[in-house]
């Protein structure tokens, strides 16, 4: 029979082997830039059991993204150059329709509609659910990579392909990161 420090330096030496894990990122990071290259804002994801957890910080105008509703998506290509059709569809590996109201939908990119404040910063934090930091077909570093987002409007939840929510205004490409700032 084993003792209890046994077996803990036993799984200490099994988990320092195994290497796997340091290869995929657990956190992502990415700079919003506005159709003018300026930075308006930046997000951190980390993964956790549940999904990925985005944390975004945004600036209002008159350097950062304008007040009212906007949507938010993520993205199934990794660029964003204005007027950011660069960044591809939404991130839909199941291929299914989009809107949180949609009967066939919805895609694993669609999030909750931001509201931006009229003089202040936004912070607001999403869990998106089934999508990975780590690899398979939910993670967000596929062969192409990800990006975030903005909308001129809100998300209408509903509308295929992507909620009615008008022209693409800030967007963001998701990179590694080794840890959570």
């Amino acid at each position: 029979m084993k003792s209890i420090p046994a077996v803990a330096a036993a799984a200490l030496i099994a988990l320092i082997g195994d290497h796997s894990f340091a290869a995929e990122s657990k956190f992502a990071k990415l700079k919003i830039i506005n159709s003018n290259r300026q930075e308006v804002g930046e997000a951190t994801l980390s993964e956790t059991p549940n999904g990925v957890l985005i944390r975004l910080n945004l600036r209002p105008k008159p350097d950062g993204i304008s007040p009212g509703p906007h949507a938010i998506h993520i993205h199934d290509v990794g660029k964003c150059e204005p007027p950011f059709k660069s960044a591809g569809e939404h991130f839909n590996p199941f291929n299914k329709k989009h809107g949180f109201f949609g009967k066939e939908g919805k895609h694993l990119g669609d999030l909750p509609n931001i509201y931006v404040p009229e003089n202040a910063a936004l912070t607001v934090e999403f869990l998106v659910p089934q999508v990975s930091l780590s690899g398979g077909s939910t993670s967000v570093f596929d062969s192409d990579g990800s990006a975030l987002v903005i909308h001129q409007g809100p998300d209408d939840y509903d509308t295929d392909p992507a909620g009615n929510s008008g022209e693409r205004v800030a967007c963001g490409v998701i990179e590694r990161s080794g840890q959570a700032n």
